[in-house]
């Protein structure tokens, strides 16, 4: 934990992104419109970028952008320019390209590296911008280029810079882990403990809550990355699982068993004014607050099987929002609050979304058992457990289900993950 807070302090001291130079003209637009559901796809080259690293990092940028689904890359075979020549509009036009990206990197104490994105059709550079960096932190200059472009083009910010966290095993020891959200730079960032549950991040993500079973007792235990420190919250006689924070930072959710049966509480981040939220014959677990605080998703058996329902903060107004599938489980809210996601039994468990009016109902995995999905920063990718090729791992796909694909290592046992804020 130490060594992980000290790596933390060097990541903010020495990942040193410098803008030298932003240019954008006043006449700037939206490329993408990804709001609208007839979007066209943007064809874009993506040069090599010339110096030390420059394959590396062009060839991340053009990864985080084609995961997007937004653009059409066009294939180095049809370029007509070299990347050290100057852009001319008239050697990519003919190609259909409708971007084009170039670069150049140059290493002296740090790597520093020029980028500059063209509009063919205006002849003339949409972005101009500096980075520089230390070698260690490539890939996260290459996401910053990634981010940019894409802000540039669509409007929107990107998620090509944030990080999942997830509970990995390796030789019999869990503990939580952080990965970018490509799958590059995995690193343990919490004690371990004989089972670990329910990984939750803070809106602002400076803090963590998650669920460990240490010493036979289960507690809820609370990461700080501010004070750089790691506490126990709540502990009791029985399961105690996280289940969110409300937008303040300042409260969490929680299911425990202190009173017999699983029920909801709410509690601040002290571990203090714990109060319970429901109550029923049922069993009541994995808490999602909505993005505004107001309402409450949940799983309960009240029914006869475990089912999505929703209530308002103060436990009022319950609601039973699924009624497809006998087993519903590991809801999720999306940041706009217009979707939730979960996992259910469809034969084996799938990852579905449902509008919280409990319409729309959409299953988007179909291959081996999938669980604890959670939303991007932007909603238009989730995280997700999955054990369709053996041991169980950590996934990644567009909101729509499309682009499936793992990102924490084939032997590597990892699930419970989380995707962080950006």
């Amino acid at each position: 934990m130490k060594n992980y807070f000290r790596n933390l302090c060097r990541l903010t001291l020495c990942f040193l992104l410098l803008a030298l130079c932003f240019v954008m003209y006043a006449d700037a637009k939206i490329y993408i419109d990804i709001s609208s559901p007839g979007f066209k796809k943007l064809p874009i080259a993506i040069q090599e970028f010339t110096g030390p690293y420059g394959k590396e990092i062009s060839d991340t940028v053009r990864n985080d952008l084609e995961f997007t689904g937004l653009f059409t890359y066009i294939d180095k075979a049809a370029y007509l320019e070299s990347p050290s020549k100057p852009f001319n509009a008239k050697n990519w036009s003919s190609i259909g390209a409708e971007t084009v990206l170039k670069g150049a990197a140059t290493e002296g104490k740090e790597i520093s590296l020029s980028a500059s994105l063209y509009d063919v059709y205006q002849g003339e550079a949409i972005l101009q911008k500096g980075y520089t960096t230390s070698r260690e932190f490539i890939r996260l200059l290459a996401h910053a280029v990634a981010n940019d472009i894409y802000y540039l083009l669509t409007g929107e910010k990107g998620v090509f810079k944030t990080k999942i966290a997830f509970v990995g095993e390796e030789k019999g020891d869990k503990a939580i882990y952080q990965i970018d959200w490509d799958g590059g730079r995995m690193n343990k960032i919490s004690s371990g403990g004989n089972i670990i549950l329910s990984v939750r991040w803070s809106r602002d993500g400076s803090k963590l809550i998650y669920s460990a079973e240490r010493h036979r007792q289960w507690g809820i235990y609370l990461l700080d990355f501010k004070s750089m420190s790691e506490k126990k919250l709540f502990s009791s006689i029985g399961t105690n699982i996280a289940g969110d924070f409300f937008p303040d930072g300042n409260d969490v959710i929680m299911s425990s068993s202190r009173d017999g049966k699983p029920e909801l509480y709410s509690m601040d981040i002290k571990g203090n004014n714990v109060i319970k939220l429901s109550s029923s014959h049922g069993i009541e677990v994995s808490p999602s607050v909505s993005p505004d605080g107001k309402q409450i998703v949940f799983v309960s058996d009240r029914g006869g099987n475990p089912q999505l329902y929703t209530m308002r903060r103060d436990g009022s107004g319950v609601r039973r929002l699924t009624f497809d599938g006998s087993y519903n489980t590991s809801p999720n809210w999306s940041p706009k609050g217009d979707r939730i996601v979960f996992s259910g039994r469809r034969g084996a468990n799938q990852i579905l979304t449902i509008n919280p009016d409990g319409t729309g109902l959409t299953q988007l995995t179909t291959q081996g058992n999938n669980e604890d999905p959670s939303f991007s920063p932007d909603g238009r990718y989730i995280t997700f457990t999955s054990d369709r090729e053996g041991a169980k791992g950590v996934y990644i796909m567009r909101a729509n289900g499309e682009a499936q694909k793992r990102i924490t290592p084939k032997h590597f046992k990892a699930y419970s993950p989380r995707w962080a804020p950006a």
